[in-house]
């Protein structure tokens, strides 16, 4: 994993393939969001748009475990072989954030 001297942010190298897969999620994402405006602005009934916000948070927690799974199978490992035993640390961190 590289990092900027200047910013002090970390940042990852993804392959093309990497990148679209996580675009398309994202983009899906997008448009149910809309959809769940839309809903609003035409005054659907509730449960219908609760329904579709479920869907959404479902579609975040899928998008979620596939980056988590892409960073601990790269970043991590890469930085542990590397003697950054303190990548483990900053997982278990992230992993307190994102499961609660």
């Amino acid at each position: 994993m590289s990092e900027c001297c200047c910013e002090r942010k970390k940042h990852k190298a993804r392959t093309p393939e990497e990148v679209k897969a996580l675009t398309v999620r994202l983009n899906r994402i997008e448009g149910q969001i809309s959809g769940i405006r839309k809903m609003i602005e035409e005054n659907r009934y509730c449960p219908d748009i609760l329904i579709q916000v479920s869907a959404v948070q479902s579609a975040l927690n899928s998008f979620n475990k596939e980056l988590l799974s892409s960073h601990i199978r790269s970043c991590v490992v890469d930085d542990i072989r590397g003697g950054n035993d303190a990548v483990v640390d900053e997982l278990c961190e992230l992993l307190k954030k994102t499961m609660k």
